[in-house]
């Protein structure tokens, strides 16, 4: 990424608790490698030290400190992509990084976990500050009325994100129990010691309840924030805040909320193709396309929102999507396993087998993130093709099958799947509304591979009565892939040694979902007696 696009300027601290949270500027991107800090007292003070705090949001959720203090990309700079595949079948961990997490070998006191739980927490934490700020600004008359709803809505949107986040891995499904124990919504700031005693009695809400805020906070977002940000993609906007809400209805079951939040971005009657009224989103006319070079990923009309990593701040030889996932000279430690390479439903043809996968004649690898060397690949945190894809999916659940789900779908897979004779020809390819939903269902697994989504479709999926994933599959060991073990069309057959996670039944059961992490539950005695069952 060209250098003139950094420009350097002041940033911001405020503690939480034992964390240093800073803030960063922006120019055309967003300078996520502070220089200075202010005050907690001066850091409203003026209209531009108010939009470098909010970038600091920014800045906060990309990198929070890793449980060694390190940047590893945690919660959204590259961490939650790795976790989301290596809890899923559809990767396969080599030894290091994530090999506990693909095993499920995870308890309290395990980094991976207790480092997502504490960098969201961080991250949320950052969120609050400057929405206290802000609000504080606006009643100074330091900034308007409007600005000040927009940066809340900004921050709003990202605290959203991050609860998200820790109810997929902390909490059971909405579509199986509402009324369960979800995580803490802490939503205040806490600055200093006068407001540690109040946060660390905080008790877990119920699922329900999280959702509740997480839609609040988004409904707030979408009326506050301008349809095309100043600097796009990578700064939340009204569109992202639509395109997130497609995402959180459809793990509420809630497909007539779905349909009605995609209809504002242009998915709500049948079209040879689809493009957003907000913010002009739309399919790139190569699947590819938001992946096609270093730099296309920050400049594209699929990408919705993404998370900035730049040559100042990244995740690094140790964390970065790009050296996580990409052969050499990535590092390699996250590779595609054959259950998903093999797996009939991804036809021989599919241009995201050519364009967006390689090998090195032992793994294949995903293609998608092309800078290993420098790790400025963007995390794709939401893009078009998952609207289609939510809302196809919420249609072919309300509807005999409906034109809407299969012209949704087309427009997705078409583009990849270009050979007549693989394509569905019709409506009429479909005995009935569930083979078109698994149809959906599986375009998702191709259409996301390496960008963290499976994780969120095993949970969500869990208990439905029809397309139920059971829980975490039973999966291959790197040594069980060897390259004779990727056959286009011929279902995996191999050695599965790592075990399933039910989600019911057996004693392995309870790994289904994340422990509170013990630094947590000793900060906390509230939490302590809350811990999710088995740990």
């Amino acid at each position: 990424m060209n250098s003139k696009y950094f420009k350097n300027k002041k940033a911001i601290a405020a503690p939480m608790l034992a964390l240093l949270l800073l803030a960063g500027s922006c120019k055309k991107f967003t300078d996520l490698q502070p220089n200075n800090q202010f005050s907690e007292t001066s850091a409203f003070s003026s209209a531009d030290r108010v939009s470098l705090a909010v970038t600091g949001v920014y800045s906060a959720m990309q990198a929070g400190a890793y449980t060694d203090g390190t940047n590893r990309g945690y919660p959204f700079g590259a961490a939650n992509v790795c976790q989301g595949e290596a809890r899923g079948e559809d990767f396969i961990a080599v030894p290091s990084f994530f090999l506990i997490t693909y095993q499920g070998d995870y308890d309290a006191t395990t980094a991976n976990n207790t480092a997502m739980w504490t960098t969201l927490y961080a991250g949320i934490n950052r969120a609050n500050v400057v929405i206290k700020g802000v609000q504080g600004a606006v009643a100074a008359g330091t900034i308007s009325a409007a600005v000040g709803a927009a940066y809340e809505g900004e921050c709003r949107f990202l605290r959203a994100l991050a609860y998200h986040e820790l109810l997929i891995h902390f909490a059971k499904p909405y579509s199986d129990d509402p009324s369960a124990l979800g995580v803490p919504l802490q939503l205040t700031a806490v600055t200093g010691s006068p407001d540690v005693p109040a946060a660390s009695q905080v008790q877990r809400s119920t699922v329900a309840q999280c959702y509740t805020q997480i839609l609040a906070d988004l409904d707030f977002a979408e009326t506050n924030l301008p349809a095309v940000p100043a600097i796009k993609i990578t700064h939340a906007s009204k569109g992202a805040a639509i395109a997130l809400k497609t995402r959180i209805k459809l793990h509420m079951k809630d497909w007539a909320g779905v349909i009605a939040e995609g209809a504002k971005l242009g998915t709500g009657t049948v079209s040879a193709t689809y493009t957003s009224p907000i913010g002009s989103y739309a399919l790139t006319a190569s699947p590819d396309g938001p992946f096609a070079s270093v730099g296309a990923n920050y400049s594209n009309p699929e990408s919705i929102f993404s998370i900035e990593n730049n040559t100042n701040r990244n995740s690094g030889t140790n964390g970065s999507i790009s050296t996580m996932f990409t052969k050499a000279p990535g590092r390699g430690l996250m590779v595609i396993s054959p259950i998903i390479y093999d797996a009939p439903f991804w036809t021989a043809n599919d241009l995201r087998r050519t364009l967006l996968t390689t090998t090195d004649n032992r793994y294949w690898y995903t293609s998608k993130y092309k800078d290993p060397a420098t790790f400025t690949d963007a995390n794709p945190i939401i893009r078009y093709a998952e609207v289609l894809l939510n809302v196809a999916e919420a249609y072919s659940r309300t509807a005999a099958l409906s034109a809407n789900a299969f012209s949704l779908l087309n427009a997705v897979r078409n583009r990849s799947v270009t050979a007549a004779a693989d394509r569905f020809a019709s409506i009429a390819s479909f005995a009935t509304a569930n083979d078109l939903t698994q149809a959906i269902l599986n375009e998702r697994r191709i259409e996301f591979l390496g960008e963290g989504r499976r994780w969120s479709d095993i949970h969500r999926l869990v208990t439905d009565p029809v397309f139920s994933t059971g829980g975490i599959p039973s999966k291959p060991s790197s040594a069980n892939a060897t390259f004779a073990t990727y056959t286009i069309g011929k279902p995996y057959a191999g050695a599965r040694s790592v075990a399933a996670i039910p989600y019911t039944g057996g004693a392995a059961s309870y790994k289904f979902i994340w422990p509170i992490p013990v630094v947590e539950t000793n900060a906390n005695p509230v939490l302590a007696a809350q811990q999710n069952p088995g740990y």
